[in-house]
C-alpha cells in the first residue's frame, strides 16, 4: 500500500448535513459531532492517515439501526459501521465523510444454548465479556485477535488469532447472522442448525465484507467446551527457519496444537522488555495445547521431539493460570511493545498468509528485504496455518524510511500472492490492501463488485473499503 492511494473521495456534503439534521432530530443526544468523538472514530491503529466521519451515532436496537441506514439511504450518505476500532487497515476511515454508526450500546448476550454449543448476542459484545459470561458453564469462545475487539467487528473482518489454527477463524465459528442492509431491509442469514445446504451461503458472504454489505445487529456463535488440560510453554530455536521447520513438521504430522506463534529474536527482545519477561534472545515459539490430561501429555512428548531434531530447546513451562495468562498477554501486547521500542514510530502491521510448506521460504526472504532496505521490523505470527506479521517500525517525517517500508510490504505481498497465499489472513483489505485483492483475485473481484453494486447501488455502506467501485 502507499499513502497515495488514500485520497478523499468526493463528499455528497448537501447529503450529509441534510441527514444528519434529520437523525438528530429523532435521535438527540444518540447522534454526536464534537471534534475528539469523531477523531476516535476513524484508523488509530496503524499508519494509515485518519479520514473522519461527519457524526457517530449510537444505536439500541435493530429497529434503530434499519432507521440510521434509511435516513442514509434516501440521502445517499455513506455509512461506516463501527465496533472498537481496532481493525488494521484503514476499516473505519471515513474517506468520503459520512455517518459512523458505533454499535457499542448493542452489547447483550441475549442467550446461552449450553446444550447446543452456540450464544445469540448483540454484535457491541467484546470476546473478553463473553468469555467471562460463559466461563461458570465451562464454556468458552475460542476466536482471540489480540485486541479485545467487538464480536461483530470480527465477523466483519473475518478475524481469527492465536486459537485458530486449533478452532478456525470467525468464518467456521459463525452460525447466523441478523443484518441490516443498504436499503433498510432485515436478513437473516440462516438459524441455528450445525450446517444447511439451503441455497446460497450468505453468513459466509457477509463475515469478512467489512461493512460494505450491511451492518451486523444480531449474531449466533459456535462455542466450545473449556479442556480439561491446557499447558502453555515456551520453545526456542537457532534460527527462525527452525522454528519455522519445525511447526511445519509438528502440523504435518497432525498435531492437534491449540496455539502455536512464532517470535524472531528482535520480537522476543520487544515481549521480553515490555511485558517483563526474560527469554532468552533467540527465535521462540509460543505453544499451548488443550485436551485430556493423557492426551496433552502425548502431543508434549511428540512436539519435543520434532523440535530436538531442528535444535529446539525442551519447552520451559509455564505451570499456573496466573502465568499462562501473563503469557498469552505478552503476545497479545506485542503492538504496544513494538511501538515502545522505537519511541515516536508508527507500526505498519502487515498480515500475510501462505500454505504451510512456503512458510519457511517466505519468512527467510522477508528477513532478507528487511535486511536489505535497512528496516527495523519485527516478525510475529500464527505459523500453524501459515499466518505471519512483519512490522516495520517507521519515523513518519522520514519519507525515505517510509518508502523503505512500503517497498517491503509490496514484496510481500507480491511474493506472497505468488506462493499462492494471500495478501491478508485476517486483518481484511480496508483501504490497505486494495490494490493487492485485484492482483490476488483476478476476475474474481469483478464477481464481488456485481455483488456489491447489486446489493449497495448508491455505495453507502463503507465506501472505499475493500473494493473500489469508482
Amino acid at each position: 500500500m502507499a499513502l497515495a492511494d488514500l485520497e478523499p473521495s468526493e463528499r455528497n456534503s448537501e447529503g450529509i448535513a441534510t441527514a444528519i439534521g434529520v437523525l438528530k432530530q429523532r435521535f438527540g443526544d444518540q447522534l454526536q459531532t464534537n471534534q475528539s468523538l469523531l477523531e476516535q472514530h476513524t484508523h488509530t491503529m496503524t499508519y494509515i492517515p485518519p479520514q473522519l466521519p461527519d457524526a457517530v451515532v449510537f444505536p439500541n436496537s435493530t429497529e434503530e439501526v434499519q432507521e440510521i441506514v434509511g435516513v442514509c439511504a434516501q440521502h445517499r450518505v455513506p455509512i461506516i459501521p463501527f465496533g472498537t476500532g481496532t481493525s488494521l487497515e484503514g476499516a473505519v476511515n471515513a474517506p468520503a465523510g459520512g455517518i459512523s454508526v458505533d454499535m457499542m450500546m448493542m452489547n447483550k448476550i441475549l442467550a446461552v444454548n449450553a446444550e447446543d454449543l452456540d450464544v445469540i448476542l448483540q454484535p457491541g459484545v467484546t470476546r473478553s465479556e463473553l468469555n467471562v459470561h460463559l466461563r461458570d458453564q465451562g464454556l468458552f469462545f475460542p476466536i482471540d485477535p489480540g485486541a479485545d475487539a467487538s464480536l461483530g467487528g470480527m465477523a466483519s473482518t473475518r478475524a481469527s488469532g492465536t486459537n485458530a489454527v486449533r478452532y478456525g477463524t470467525m468464518r467456521e465459528n459463525v452460525i447466523n447472522l441478523t443484518v441490516v442492509m443498504p436499503d433498510g431491509s432485515v436478513v437473516k442469514t440462516g438459524g441455528r442448525a450445525r450446517k444447511s445446504a439451503a441455497g446460497y451461503d450468505l453468513t459466509r458472504l457477509i463475515v469478512g465484507s467489512e461493512g460494505t454489505l450491511g451492518i451486523i445487529t444480531e449474531m449466533t456463535l459456535r462455542l466450545h467446551g473449556i479442556p480439561e488440560n491446557i499447558s502453555a510453554g515456551v520453545c526456542q530455536f537457532p534460527s527462525v527457519e527452525d522454528a519455522c521447520n519445525t511447526t511445519i513438521v509438528a502440523m504435518q504430522t497432525g498435531l492437534p496444537v491449540a496455539r502455536i506463534e512464532l517470535l524472531d529474536r528482535l520480537m522476543t527482545e520487544i515481549i521480553n522488555d515490555y511485558s517483563g519477561l526474560s527469554y532468552q534472545l533467540k527465535p521462540t515459539l509460543m505453544l499451548e495445547f488443550h485436551g485430556t490430561d493423557a492426551g496433552v501429555a502425548e502431543q508434549l512428548q511428540l512436539f519435543n521431539d520434532i523440535a530436538s531434531e531442528f535444535g529446539g530447546s525442551d519447552i520451559q513451562w509455564v505451570h499456573t493460570v496466573e502465568e499462562r495468562n501473563k503469557l498469552w498477554k505478552a503476545r497479545h501486547d506485542a503492538y504496544y511493545g513494538m511501538l515502545a521500542h522505537r519511541p515516536g514510530c508508527e507500526g505498519i502491521a502487515t498480515d500475510a498468509c501462505v500454505p504451510l510448506s512456503r512458510l519457511a521460504e517466505c519468512i527467510s526472504q522477508t528477513i532478507e528485504d528487511v535486511e536489505e532496505l535497512e528496516l527495523i521490523a519485527p516478525i510475529i505470527g500464527h505459523v500453524g496455518d501459515g499466518n505471519f506479521h512483519v512490522s516495520p517500525l517507521i519515523m513518519m517525517e522520514d519519507a525515505d524510511e517510509v518508502a523503505r517500508a512500503e517497498e517491503m510490504i509490496e514484496r510481500l505481498n507480491l511474493r506472497t500472492i505468488a506462493m499462492d497465499g494471500t495478501c491478508t489472513g485476517e486483518h481484511g483489505i480496508g483501504q490497505g490492501k486494495v490494490r493487492f485483492l485485484r492482483l490476488e483475485q483476478g476476475l474474481g473481484i469483478d464477481v464481488m463488485a456485481a455483488i456489491k453494486r447489486s446489493i449497495d447501488p448508491d455505495n453507502i455502506m463503507n465506501p472505499g473499503k475493500v473494493i473500489r467501485l469508482d
